[in-house]
């Protein structure tokens, strides 16, 4: 909004010619996420609270956890909130890239506020049911996967690290494969976000790594250097990237352990949601798996888990599923599990950009 208001009046107003830069408005939209996240967020805490919209704990679980029962959750809002109020002021809405972020902000986070709607408002046992939330999840991402599919400066080449001569065309057929990374990731990151800054720690990292990844996906000269295909457009995912980073810090002030709020389906399932969608638009899909590789494992651990009781008819390979509650039944103190896996994302995350220099 402010780029295209103001940008115009550069030429007679030379210092207005810094709303160009990518870096500038990705900084000044992750701070601007940031403050709204502050600002508003003991405002939000007090009215879920006034509301009852409470944690509900499962007495299967750890009972370290019992004490969370009723800590206001749906706070995913927040982050939504504040993420689309800054992109409309510090993106650029003419960007067909922008628009589709937005477009999977709001579809995803549709599925997520329902589904805590369903459970914390009307007061149900469950939201959607799994295969419901599933079937709704792929419906969107496939439209949004065709979205991106038609965009006229977008190619269906599939990006594969450190191979800078392996670039499959899938064709057609990425819209499918496109459509499995925003859903696995959704899914990902709302499996992950099962303690206090757990999944919205490492999800800042992974955005500030797309914020690099954008960046170099849209600038010609340093694409071509690092052998990384130019989508001239994508560069402005810097500036989303940014304020997912400014919202995720801004809630983590609240969600740091003890939690005074949580972010439920409401942010979990969008938020892993157009994270995917940004590793598509960038073609970055696969280090996606490096990047995100903590929500790979918790996810990964949940399906390990399942299909091993399953087929052993009642054993178990972890204590409990997802990993980060295996480890808690260990013994390991909360803390102790979040900042590990932090460490995790950030060492994952720093592995991803090398492959910018490995090809």
């Amino acid at each position: 909004m402010l780029y295209e208001f103001l940008y115009p009046y550069h030429v007679d107003f030379t210092f207005l010619n810094i709303f160009r830069y990518i870096t500038f408005r990705a900084i000044y939209g992750g701070l601007s996420a940031f403050l709204i996240c502050f600002l508003l967020g003991p405002f939000v805490i007090k009215k879920l609270s006034q509301m009852q919209i409470g944690q509900i704990i499962q007495t299967d679980g750890p009972q370290s956890h019992m004490g969370k029962q009723g800590t206001p959750t749906m706070g995913g809002v927040l982050i939504l909130f504040s993420v689309f109020m800054t992109t409309l002021i510090w993106g650029n809405l003419s960007n067909h890239y922008v628009n589709i972020f937005l477009l999977a902000l709001v579809l995803f986070g549709f599925i997520g506020f329902i589904d805590d709607y369903l459970m914390q408002v009307k007061k149900r046992n469950m939201g959607f049911t799994a295969k419901g939330k599933f079937f709704i999840q792929v419906l969107f991402a496939l439209i949004i996967s065709w979205l991106i599919y038609k965009c006229p400066d977008f190619n269906s080449t599939l990006t594969v690290p450190i191979l800078k001569d392996v670039s499959p065309d899938l064709g057609i057929w990425y819209i499918p494969f496109a459509c499995l990374v925003i859903v696995g990731t959704s899914n990902a990151v709302n499996l992950t976000d099962g303690l206090d800054g757990l999944a919205i720690g490492p999800y800042i990292v992974a955005s500030v790594t797309y914020m690099f990844f954008a960046y170099v996906t849209g600038h010609v000269q340093i694409a071509e250097y690092l052998h990384v295909q130019h989508i001239a457009s994508a560069g402005e995912m810097s500036v989303i990237c940014g304020t997912l980073a400014g919202a995720g810090l801004g809630f983590l002030w609240f969600n740091a352990h003890p939690a005074q709020i949580f972010m439920g389906d409401s942010g979990s399932i969008p938020l892993g949601g157009v994270l995917g969608t940004i590793a598509v638009i960038t073609k970055q899909e696969i280090l996606l798996l490096i990047v995100g590789g903590l929500f790979v494992i918790e996810a990964l651990s949940v399906i390990i888990q399942v299909s091993y009781f399953k087929l052993t008819k009642g054993k178990r390979i972890f204590r409990m599923a997802p990993l980060h509650h295996h480890f808690e039944l260990k013994g390991w103190h909360e803390s102790k599990v979040i900042v590990r896996f932090w460490i995790i994302s950030i060492t994952l995350a720093l592995l991803s950009l090398s492959t910018l220099k490995i090809r």
